[in-house]
C-alpha cells in the first residue's frame, strides 16, 4: 500500500509539472488596462473588396494595411480590388480588457438583412461569435438588430509583453480552417511546434476548425 501511494505521489507531480509547463504561455494572460500593443488578426476576403473597404471594416490606415501584407502604397491605390479569398494580415491596437484578455475593438455599422451571426461569420472571418458581439454591446434580443446601429465587435489579439522566447515578436490571431494542421501553420509562419502550443496552451497538436491561435511573428 505504502508502495502504491508513493507511485501515486509521484505520477502527481509528474502530471502537475507536465501541466504547469504546458500553461508557461497562454492566450489567457495576465495584463493592466495600461497594457498595449500593435498585433494582427488573420483575416481571409469573403468577396472581392477594395483595400479602403477593408480598411473601414478594421478601422485602419489602408497604407499601414497594405505595408503589412508586403504591398507597395504608392502603386496599390485605396480603390485597387482585392480578390475573394485573399488572406490578409490586419494590424490593430490591442488592449487590456479585464485583466485577463485582450481585444481589439472596432465598431460596425449594421447593414440591411445582417444578424449577429452574418456579422461574425460572413463578415469578420469568425474571428468573433454571434454571443461575444451580443455580450459586447448588451443586447438582449439578438433578433432586434437595426439598419445603422453601431455594434461594437472584440477581436481577438495577444500582447505577450510584445516578444516570443526573449526576442521581439507581434501576435497574429488565426483562425483555423478545415485543412490545417499546427505543424503546417508552423512552418508557414517560421516557428515551432512546441512554441505554438506552449503559446496557446494547447495540450496536444490537434486542432479544430474555427479554432483561434496566437502566432508568434518575428
Amino acid at each position: 500500500m505504502a508502495k502504491l501511494k508513493l507511485l501515486h505521489c509521484r505520477l502527481m507531480l509528474l502530471l502537475s509539472f507536465f501541466f504547469i509547463h504546458t500553461l508557461a504561455k497562454s492566450t489567457i494572460e495576465p495584463c493592466s488596462v495600461s497594457d498595449s500593443c500593435t498585433a494582427m488578426v488573420g483575416y481571409t476576403l469573403p468577396t472581392d473588396l477594395k483595400v479602403s473597404e477593408v480598411a473601414t471594416l478594421f478601422q485602419v490606415d489602408p497604407i499601414s494595411l497594405l505595408s503589412a501584407n508586403a504591398y507597395d502604397p504608392s502603386s496599390s491605390p485605396p480603390s485597387r480590388i482585392l480578390p475573394a479569398g485573399l488572406f490578409l494580415k490586419v494590424p490593430l491596437l490591442c488592449s487590456c480588457v479585464d485583466g485577463i484578455r485582450s481585444v481589439a475593438s472596432v465598431v460596425y455599422h449594421a447593414r440591411a438583412s445582417d444578424t449577429l451571426e452574418s456579422i461574425a461569420t460572413s463578415v469578420y472571418g469568425s474571428l468573433v461569435s454571434a454571443d461575444q458581439i451580443r455580450d459586447a454591446n448588451g443586447i438582449a434580443d439578438p433578433e432586434l438588430i437595426l439598419l445603422g446601429q453601431p455594434l461594437r465587435i472584440p477581436l481577438p489579439c495577444s500582447c505577450f509583453n510584445r516578444s516570443d522566447n526573449g526576442l521581439p515578436a507581434i501576435y497574429l490571431s488565426y483562425v483555423v480552417r478545415p485543412a490545417d494542421t499546427l505543424m503546417e501553420i508552423a512552418t508557414t509562419y517560421s516557428t515551432t511546434l512546441s512554441d505554438l502550443m506552449a503559446v496557446n496552451a494547447l495540450g496536444g497538436p490537434v486542432l479544430k476548425p474555427g479554432d483561434i491561435l496566437a502566432i508568434p511573428l518575428g
